[in-house]
């Protein structure tokens, strides 16, 4: 064993002692040649990755950045990045990632709150600095990425600038400064669904616990491979990519724009996926609209025939029922004739295991994903527990659960129903803000984590909504609007984001966004000229076919749930902007004050 590491290459359970730059020195040392990370531009090993991080610490160092200094980093994902985040991380400076969308009074309050020392940039977003940089008092320096930015003058006046590169310039010896175990490694923000964003400290333990409980999960090595496409700034893209194949050799293929991500899947082939619900659903309409574009009359029934009996066999299997021996020779002959075609023309003939997590996903779009042969365990968790607190096993998933705690991880239903956690991943508490810590965390060590639950004897969580966002209807009838929400995704094609609001009203309706890929090909296939959700939100067939689908929803959903009235908005709302979290979450309070002409219309 050596520096955490067992001759393996995985942790070995021993990390009272590590910190986060103790693996990635180990990985070096032992796996030096092997890829780490790979971007549009190139590949990065371990070893170059272990350098490059040294070179930059050093530069802090020489910079003025100390052990303890709060150092922001508002970099896109890039390798000058990862660069910084590990040399902060060995010098023992905490990193707080800035969402790269943030400007205003968003920008101000995460650099103020946070008692940032050190500012590190790139050159796209310096504009928006000097409205906000001179209500950060405790902003010593800033540091620039980007072509042609030199050393010089900063944002405001007596703020001097240096350039990202002029750190990589120094040598390569170890920084004399370490972190401890239990320092903070960073602050990560929420993504301020509910209110102003929270800043959440997260130490050298809390990410070392989330290593050993994920490991506990998967079995990985160097030989696979992973996606990258979430920000680099949320705590689920750096502890699912960069901080999980430090422990386990994952390499990590990163790529630039989500939009991309479907295309990328049937390039890199991974084995190993994480998706938030809405790449599940952009998944499973592509095929259902593919199957029902076939012009073949006899394949078009029997690829319809071999999904429906994949999703047989993985409701079974969920609920735990035996498969009836005709069932299981039925479903060997799908496969081979079908789905396994499928799984390789998406480019996951080659995964072995999948997460999908941040928000619930439908249960009848995980069933349908299950039958197609993908094998993806939902999971829950938050910034407040580091990333998952619980996941539901390759070999045991049931559908509509997250599955029981990780390694580590405790969890019980309060008597008001809301989920409460705890165990060492559990972060310190919120930055500069005790009250509210104090309201979140409780003097027994639980966190109220604001979620509505149930356990099941075997102590598979049921997440039900946000405590805070469950609807309440002018009779008292409580609704999830997230299962309201997931429902219509996965009957109607042609939504992107979909928002039910009910809330003290006398019944449900929704705003939904065309999503654009669905919208170009309905496009294409009825040869409309302007495919934009602009130019078809009002287009008389594709409100038909979106009613269809919201009809189709209703059948699924309780009376009291269902929706009377929808509206389709002409924009389309990206992650991180006014409406969707950069994890796709939707901003409820925003959204009902953006569009509260629009909702007030539907109860005329």
């Amino acid at each position: 064993m050596r520096n955490g590491l067992d001759s393996n290459g995985r942790l070995n359970g021993r990390l009272e002692d590590l910190v986060l730059g103790d693996l990635l020195a180990a990985r070096a040392e032992t796996h030096k040649a092997e890829t780490f990370l790979q971007f549009r531009d190139g590949a990065f090993t371990y070893g170059e990755v272990d350098q490059m991080s040294n070179r930059v610490a050093q530069g802090l160092i020489a910079a003025g950045v100390r052990p303890g200094h709060h150092v922001a980093v508002m970099l896109p994902n890039c390798p000058e990045l990862v660069f910084v985040i590990f040399a902060l991380a060995r010098l023992g400076a905490v990193a707080v990632p800035v969402n790269t969308a943030y400007r205003g009074e968003l920008l101000r309050h995460v650099l103020a709150t946070a008692n940032i020392s050190t500012l590190i940039v790139d050159r796209q977003y310096v504009d928006r600095l000097p409205p906000v940089a001179s209500a950060v008092p405790d902003l010593l320096r800033v540091i620039m990425r980007g072509d042609g930015v030199t050393n010089g003058s900063g944002p405001r006046p007596g703020l001097p600038a240096t350039s990202l590169s002029s750190l990589l310039g120094h040598g390569a010896d170890r920084p004399t400064h370490q972190a401890s175990f239990s320092d903070l490694l960073a602050i990560m923000y929420t993504s301020g669904t509910t209110g102003p964003s929270k800043g959440v400290e997260i130490t050298h333990a809390n990410v070392l616990a989330q290593l050993a409980s994920i490991q506990a999960l998967i079995a990985a090595d160097e030989h696979d491979t992973a996606l990258s496409y979430l920000p680099d700034a949320h705590a689920a893209n750096r502890v699912g990519a960069q901080y999980l194949s430090l422990g386990t050799g994952i390499q990590i293929r990163t790529v630039a724009d989500p939009r991309t991500l479907v295309s990328a899947l049937a390039q890199v082939r991974p084995t190993f996926f994480g998706g938030v619900p809405q790449i599940w659903y952009k998944i499973k309409t592509a095929i259902e609209t593919g199957v029902a574009a076939e012009p073949s009359p006899a394949k078009r029934r029997l690829a319809t025939w071999a999904l429906r009996t994949g999703t047989q066999v993985a409701r079974l299997r969920s609920d735990r029922k035996p498969v009836p021996l005709a069932l299981r020779a039925q479903h060997v002959v799908a496969d081979r004739l079908v789905l396994s075609a499928l799984r390789a023309k998406l480019g996951m003939d080659r995964v072995r295991s999948c997460v999908s997590g941040a928000a619930p996903i439908a249960p009848d779009a995980l069933a349908f994903m299950l039958g197609l042969g993908i094998p993806i365990s939902e999971v829950w968790g938050m910034s407040e527990l580091t990333a998952i607190a619980t996941a539901n096993p390759a070999d045991g998933i049931r559908i509509g659960t997250v599955g029981p705690a990780v390694l580590g991880m405790q969890v019980k239903i309060a008597d008001d129903g809301e989920v409460l956690a705890r165990g060492p991943s559990m972060m310190r508490g919120y930055r500069n803000d005790p009250e509210k810590t104090a309201e979140t965390i409780d003097p027994d060590g639980w966190l109220h984590t604001g979620d509505i639950g149930t356990l099941d004897e075997d102590g598979y969580l049921r997440i039900v909504d946000r405590k805070k966002e469950l609807i309440i209807n002018a009779a008292g009838k409580n609704m999830s609007p997230s299962n309201i929400e997931g429902t219509v995704k996965a009957t109607c094609p042609l939504a992107g984001s979909v928002v039910a609001i009910g809330d003290n009203r006398k019944y449900v309706v929704a705003l939904l966004t065309l999503d654009p890929e669905a919208a170009a090909g309905y496009a294409a296939q009825h040869g409309l000229p302007d495919s934009s959700p602009k130019a078809l939100h009002d287009n008389a067939a594709v409100l038909a076919q979106v009613a269809a689908g919201i009809d189709a929803a209703n059948q699924r959903l309780s009376r009291v749930e269902q929706i009377k009235k929808f509206a389709v908005l002409p924009a389309v709302w990206e992650t991180g902007g006014d409406e969707l979290t950069p994890t796709m979450k939707l901003k409820r309070k925003p959204i009902g004050e953006k569009y509260a002409t629009e909702i007030d219309q539907l109860y005329l």
